[in-house]
This record gives structure tokens, sequence and C-alpha cells, in this order.
């Protein structure tokens, strides 16, 4: 059995989750029994254009490096459907529900044009659309409710698991996975902390258990989804607590990720941002251990 060193490589996999994927429909579960149930097949709830190919390489990759993979860490996006950052939170100023992929600023909430719908949590709401904004982070999005705990959509994409249980039993080494997003009160896109800690909340802090285990790598190489969210937050949190401004140890596929749609000029500016520092910025292909 392998032990850690300065030495090693990791691998981060971000969200590698089935909501996420735009998977084909001979990828997605059918009831045996439709009747029995209010939906006869599961689809994901927020695909990703292009996440299954990006999974499928990424697993192939595993496969073929899974000796040289000393550890592998898997983040998952974990959420109820009552979040400041999903429809059942917020209503419109008639009562009316919220649309998926609604952007709400303070200024909206103080002048009435959206609210929480439980009155007594108007004043929680808005210092946290404060923060967020003060802060310069991502403006408050209500996300279609995805990856809820327990559900198929919060599931990892089937390859990936695959690629990984292979990699546990050849190295005898387990995966490890981390929970983000479970505080319905601050938006979590990044494994490493939420936008805005919440004071009561531990686990919204800096997670400097994980970043100690990335740092001790010599090679971390990271891939998942999104480009545009998850994967960018992360990575951009774990630069920023790296310990030193040597980043060739860190390692972007960048073909194993992809963009929300329509932030595409998100996931281009990440990558460029990241190229300049000196994250190195490679493919499945090019890549190898």
């Amino acid at each position: 059995m392998k032990t850690m060193s300065h030495h090693s490589t990791q691998l981060l996999i971000i969200d590698p989750q089935n909501d996420f994927c735009d998977l084909p429909d001979n990828w997605l579960p059918a009831y045996s029994n439709p009747g029995m149930h209010p939906e006869p097949i599961l689809a994901p709830v927020l695909p990703v254009s292009g996440a299954h190919e990006d999974m499928l390489r990424l697993a192939g990759w595993i496969a073929a490096h899974a000796a040289g993979i000393d550890q592998i860490t898997i983040t998952l996006d974990s959420h109820q459907s009552y979040d400041i950052a999903h429809p059942a939170f917020w209503q419109q100023r008639n009562g009316a529900s919220i649309t998926p992929f609604t952007q709400i600023t303070a200024a909206q909430v103080r002048a009435g044009e959206f609210a929480p719908r439980n009155s007594a949590e108007l004043a929680r709401t808005l210092a946290y659309l404060d923060q967020l904004e003060a802060q310069g982070s991502y403006t408050l999005m209500v996300w279609p409710m995805h990856c809820e705990i327990g559900s198929w959509g919060h599931g990892i994409h089937a390859s990936v698991l695959k690629a990984c249980r292979d990699w546990e039993e050849s190295q005898l080494r387990a995966a490890r996975h981390v929970f983000k997003g479970m505080n319905p009160w601050t938006e979590h896109y990044s494994a490493i902390r939420a936008e805005v800690p919440d004071p009561q909340d531990p686990e919204t802090g800096l997670n400097t258990a994980l970043l100690a285990q990335l740092r001790a790598s010599g090679t971390l190489v990271i891939a998942g989804e999104a480009s545009s969210h998850c994967v960018r937050a992360t990575t951009e949190h774990i630069v920023e607590n790296w310990g030193s401004q040597d980043f060739s140890r860190i390692v972007l596929l960048t073909d194993c990720m992809s963009p929300v749609g329509g932030f595409e000029s998100a996931h281009t500016d990440f990558l460029q941002r990241m190229q300049a520092i000196g994250v190195r910025c490679e493919t499945s292909v090019s890549f190898g251990l």
C-alpha cells in the first residue's frame, strides 16, 4: 500500500454528478414499472453541454494511469430543495414562483421585486446578498433544484464511478469524498469554502484539512464540472491558499471539464488566468503519469 509523499500524484474530481452530465438517452435509468412512479425516466436537471464526453475521457485517463495515482478526492454538490439558491426559497412581488436561472440582487429584494417566502428571513437574506455583493462574488443565481441529497442526480457518472472503484480495488486505497452545499444559507461552488461562510457552521469555512492534503501532493490533477463555476471556484481557492507561488504542480485536464451554457467566457477567462500564473493546462491525451 502506498504512502503519501510530496512526490505523489493526487486527482481532484469536482462534482462529476449525473445532474451535471448531458447523458444520452441510453444512459438514463428507466423505472421498471413506470405506473408506480410519477416520472417514468430520470434525467439530469442541470446538464452541462459536453460533460458526458468529459467524464468518459476522465474515466479513460484514470484507467490508463491508475498505478500512478496516489489519491483520488471527489467533491459532491449536495443540496436540499429549500436553499437560498433554489426556487422554493423565493417568490416574486405577486407571490408567484421564481423561474430557475433568475439572478437576484440585494437592490431587487429591497425594492420588493423578489422576497423570501418566509418573511421572517428577510433580514438574514439581505445580509447574505449584501455580503456576497460587497466581496465581488457571483450574483446570486436561482438554479433549478439539483443534486438533491439521496437522489439519482446526486450520484456520480457511471463511468467515473467504475473507474474510481477499479482504482480502489487495484491500489488498495479508498477514494475520499467531500460534500458541499448542505447549508441552505450560502452558495457553495468551491469545495474549499462557501461563497459567504456561515459563522454558525464550520463546514462552510475554509477546509484546511482538504487544503493540507492537496498541498502535500507532488502533482495535483484537477477535472470535473463545471469549469465556469465549481471547478473554477475550487481551483481559485486552492491557488489562493497554495502556500507558494509555484503553481506548476497543479494540472487542469481541460478536456475533462466544460462550462455551463452562457458562461463560456468565464471558462476561457479562468483557463487563461490559471495558465498565466503557471498552472499547467493539459488534456487527457497530452498528460500522462
